[in-house]
């Protein structure tokens, strides 16, 4: 609901959402949003406002020009970071923050961005390398209620009315980055011998990603596993959520990754984890204990991953469940809240 202009001059804290599409970080964004919300007085403005937090109008935001008390802008992405700089330079009273993900070299504009933050907090010390100043290493958490196992794991697979008794899925937008050509090509490799198994590929198919999924859909068609390697697109994130309790094991296939959010949501609803050494992976996963790691970009090593959790179902419910004891342990979104507002706290 929108937040009543009376109220706009109590705010401590904008979280800036200024994209006009669903992605990861708008994911983690209202992952964490509501919590934060218990803790400052918080208004989000932008797209696809989570309950639990107050919207901001532009009206709302109009009203704190030249406000004295000093306000929190928390940006996740570069035109969040400009903005957050344009409206400073014209006397909003902001303290800019910024969470940085990526894992990679940054350009010279986000480079000069950084610069002007007040602070920065980054997602792993990986990322914090990449940066060239201070930041404080927040990894980020899962609602570990939202993203919970199922009452009846076998019960939920069933009602999707698919081929087999058991699912192994890989979610994120379908393109090279995130490795959905690896996981087809293991799963083609992988289910003429495991008949019980149906593999679902779950993520936004993007205009300029059809040859890449063309090209997916024929080398399926040519294993003749079109019944069995089950391409949805983009579904509601309720639904996503649903999805991810009908897997038995979780795929993460990225070549290159931020952080992965995909690692903790499969690990706390208690799917058996096989991820590439991308993003968080390393931080995240105990190798053999609450996951497996395979080499980045290698189809073969992949299947060779993820075959002894397809032939043994029950080892892979063990290690589901050690899973989602580490993500309740280090990685839920209630830990990742109580961080964060120690940096508000510094910044107010």
């Amino acid at each position: 609901m929108p937040i009543p202009n009376k109220m706009a001059d109590r705010l401590q804290l904008i979280v800036s959402n200024l994209h006009w599409r669903y992605s990861g970080v708008t994911a983690t964004n209202r992952m964490v949003a509501p919590h934060l919300a218990k803790m400052i007085r918080a208004g989000w403005l932008g797209s696809d406002a989570p309950d639990g937090i107050d919207r901001l109008g532009v009206a709302d935001l109009l009203s704190l020009w030249l406000r004295r008390q000093p306000l929190i802008w928390h940006a996740r992405r570069n035109n969040e970071m400009i903005a957050g700089v344009f409206l400073k330079a014209m006397g909003w009273p902001f303290r800019l923050l910024f969470t940085s993900a990526a894992q990679r070299h940054h350009s010279w504009i986000t480079r000069w961005l950084i610069r002007r933050m007040d602070a920065i907090i980054a997602t792993s010390s990986i990322s914090a390398s990449y940066l060239k100043r201070a930041a404080t290493v927040i990894t980020h958490g899962v609602d570990t209620d939202r993203y919970a196992p199922p009452a009846d794991r076998a019960a939920a697979f069933a009602e999707a009315g698919l081929p087999g008794r058991y699912a192994i899925g890989c979610f994120g937008r379908v393109r090279a980055q995130k490795g959905t050509d690896l996981f087809v090509e293991a799963m083609c490799e992988l289910l003429p011998h495991y008949p019980d198994f149906t593999a679902v590929i779950v993520g936004e198919i993007k205009p300029d990603q059809a040859g890449f999924t063309n090209a997916l859909r024929q080398r399926i068609a040519a294993a003749g596993l079109q019944s069995r390697i089950v391409i949805l697109g983009e579904l509601e994130i309720a639904e996503v959520q649903r999805w991810y309790q009908r897997l038995t094991i979780y795929a993460f296939t990225s070549r290159n990754e931020g952080f992965g959010l995909t690692l903790i949501e499969a690990m706390a609803v208690g799917a058996a984890l096989v991820a590439t050494r991308a993003g968080a992976a390393e931080i995240v996963v105990e190798d053999g204990i609450s996951g497996i790691l395979a080499p980045i970009d290698d189809a073969a090593a992949l299947a060779r991953a993820v075959e002894p959790l397809m032939r043994d179902p029950v080892a892979a419910a063990a290690m589901g469940a050690r899973g989602r004891q580490r993500v309740l342990d280090k990685f839920s979104v209630e830990a990742e809240a109580k961080a964060i507002n120690e940096v508000y706290k510094t910044l107010l």
